[in-house]
């Protein structure tokens, strides 16, 4: 039996329009309104090519802000930096693994947990 990948994301906020804000300058996601006016499904393609898409949807109080993926960047601590500079915050600072893989996990505007990554370089 092959996995799973996975290919969509979703982010639930109450602050739908500050929440895009956000993902727009820490990582330079645009976002596109979708469905009937009022109704924000905003989605984006995170990524291109490599990544997956995505999209926030308005949760409008009616559900808690949701939301946990892992974005690949090239530097964790400027990843942090600019989370905190664009409203958020940073939750668990940066850390390496043995294996050299370097995380954090921030929150956005909403509460929302994500982390950055960098992989392990080869050698």
């Amino acid at each position: 039996m092959s996995s799973t990948p996975v290919t969509w994301f979703e982010i639930g906020s109450d602050r739908p329009a500050e929440v895009e804000s956000f993902y727009a300058d820490l990582f330079g996601w645009t976002f596109e309104e979708q469905g009937a006016p009022g109704a924000s499904y905003r989605q984006t393609a995170a990524g291109g090519e490599r990544g997956i898409g995505g999209a926030i949807r308005a949760t409008d109080g009616d559900s808690p802000n949701y939301a946990i993926f892992y974005a690949e960047v090239t530097d964790v601590a400027e990843a942090c930096r600019r989370a905190e500079a664009a409203g958020g915050k940073v939750l668990v600072p940066v850390r390496t693994t043995p294996s050299g893989l370097v995380w954090a996990h921030v929150l956005d505007p909403s509460g929302n947990r994500i982390g950055v990554f960098t992989p392990p370089t080869g050698g």
